[in-house]
């Protein structure tokens, strides 16, 4: 028993240092070539950097309606990064109370809403009571 308990663990051994063997090296680091950044105490910041891969961030931001039941962040920005097929990709962004909003001509855009969904909608809006008188009842 004691023979194959050694031989267990001399096989787990040498499956481990086999398997130390095969796992890939850890990249080397990618240095930024450029950073700013600046915090105001009024909640307001600005920063930019970009490293030597080409990855660049920008963004200005400022705390809106401090203080009041409203208050939120709205911040201005945008990225940018060399994709797998040599093309570089940006996004330029604003993110405010209405949530985060980018654009970037390889991002999807949604499809043209159908004519007929338009109309209805049109109509809807121009008629508002008959919606009211539908939900009383």
């Amino acid at each position: 028993m004691n023979k194959f308990v050694i031989t267990v663990f001399g096989l787990c051994a040498v499956a481990s240092l086999s398997c130390g063997q095969q796992q890939p090296s850890t990249p080397e680091p990618i240095a930024i070539v450029k950073l700013n950044s600046d915090v105001n105490p009024d909640g307001s910041f600005t920063y930019e950097y970009e490293t030597a891969n080409g990855i660049k961030a920008d963004a200005r931001g400022a705390l809106n309606n401090a203080g009041s039941e409203n208050e939120a962040l709205s911040v201005q920005g945008s990225y940018s990064f060399v994709g797998d097929d040599g093309v570089t990709y940006t996004v330029t962004y604003v993110a405010d109370e209405n949530g985060f909003q980018p654009q970037g001509a390889h991002l999807p855009t949604p499809p043209p809403i159908p004519e007929a969904i338009l109309r209805s909608i049109e109509y809807n809006a121009a008629h508002p009571e008959e919606n009211e008188v539908k939900a009383r009842r």
